[in-house]
């Protein structure tokens, strides 16, 4: 028997205006400094206080947010005693604002706590909405939470279905204010999501439809939000494609990209969505030796004509690096200047990480440590993987 889950989602234009529909009498924003810049807190803040709620805001929320941020958040939450918890922003603030939320609804847990086997309890303090303002996280429909530990440079990735929100707010006049390079980042960082719920073992009939349409989306969309930003058709099926994703995987599974990429992220301090989308070609190589059908599924679900699995997989990847360089956006480790001596000295650290990843766990091909570790020095030269 499986459980499928998703946030009541509000969409479309306008969308935002929805919190006030929130009942409660306070909501504390967790969000970021741009957020506050742009506007989109003060925005948020006076639907809210139409709607005659209390609102407090903590925007300390940084690019790949702290374990310590979690941790000072929380006490803020505390303090302010909300009804709502409403994460605001990129997936950063909206990873934070759910990290914060558990510890503030269970003082007594630490965030190692947080995992799909243990009851946490929620939702008797206060319930969570996300608002996203970027297309390509997915972590407004995903129970999951990625964190970092600054005392040991890793990436701390934590999950619970409990996490899902209990509401999210998809307005894609939002993401309009993205940046050509991130538009580029998040959207490939989607793109990674959709294809790796789609092979992951975990799948479901459920998840297939959301994320092979999410695929379509991107390939046809992000190009055109990418070249123009005011293309509001593009921005709109961008946002929902990512949401597409992520509830894909909320509902699957990540795969080995992003255990790779966790790894990296954490060492290196390269941008999440950047480096999962560099790896993904080379995971999908990997696989496809073994387990070509589902990629071929993909290639034909984009007009990919090829005469068998294995060439269709070998096409998708040429349509992925291809969408890539067209994003102006890495294709090898290397062009992230990381010397290659600093990435030696690290490799057996991102073996072993990679290893321990959960994403690692529910693939249709299980790297051993001795593939793993050619992985990413194929990777790092950018050489198409042959074993």
């Amino acid at each position: 028997m499986w459980w499928f889950v998703t946030p009541r989602i509000v969409f479309g234009d306008g969308a935002l205006e929805a919190v006030k529909t929130i009942e409660g009498k306070r909501v504390v924003v967790i969000t970021d400094k741009t957020m506050s810049r742009l506007g989109f807190v003060d925005k948020v803040s006076t639907y809210l206080k139409e709607a005659g709620i209390e609102v407090r805001v903590f925007d300390e929320v940084e690019a790949e947010p702290s374990i310590e941020t979690a941790m000072r958040g929380a006490e803020v939450v505390r303090e302010f005693a909300p009804d709502w918890v409403l994460g605001l922003g990129g997936g950063s603030c909206m990873d934070a604002a759910k990290a914060i939320w558990v510890l503030y609804e269970r003082p007594d847990l630490t965030l190692e706590d947080i995992n799909p086997f243990t009851y946490l309890g929620l939702r008797k303090r206060a319930r969570l909405v996300t608002i996203p303002s970027t297309s390509g996280t997915g972590s407004e429909a995903t129970g999951f939470v990625v964190l970092t530990s600054k005392e040991e440079h890793r990436k701390v990735v934590l999950g619970s279905g409990e996490l899902v929100a209990d509401m999210s707010v998809v307005d894609p006049t939002l993401p309009t204010k993205m940046p050509q390079s991130l538009t580029a980042d998040t959207g490939l960082d989607a793109l990674t999501h959709a294809i790796e719920a789609y092979v992951c073992t975990w799948r479901n009939e459920f998840v297939d439809g959301l994320a092979i349409r999410s695929i379509q989306l991107i390939f046809e969309y992000l190009p055109r939000a990418y070249l123009d930003g005011t293309d509001a058709l593009a921005r709109e099926k961008m946002h929902y494609a990512a949401t597409l994703g992520g509830i894909a995987i909320s509902n699957a599974e990540t795969g080995l990209s992003h255990a790779m990429g966790h790894a990296l992220g954490g060492l290196f301090k390269v941008p999440h969505g950047s480096v999962v989308s560099v790896l993904l070609p080379y995971t999908i190589q990997f696989i496809a030796k073994k387990a070509p059908d589902r990629y071929a599924e993909i290639a034909r679900a984009i007009d990919i004509k090829a005469k068998s699995e294995r060439e269709a997989s070998r096409k998708l990847v040429t349509a992925i690096r291809r969408l890539t360089k067209r994003l102006r956006r890495p294709t090898s480790i290397k062009e992230f200047g990381i010397s290659a001596g600093e990435y030696e000295t690290k490799l057996d650290e991102l073996v072993s990480r990679a290893m321990r990843s959960d994403d690692s766990t529910p693939q249709p091909r299980i790297p051993t440590a001795g593939q793993f570790r050619k992985m990413y020095l194929y990777a790092y030269q950018g050489k198409n993987i042959d074993f």
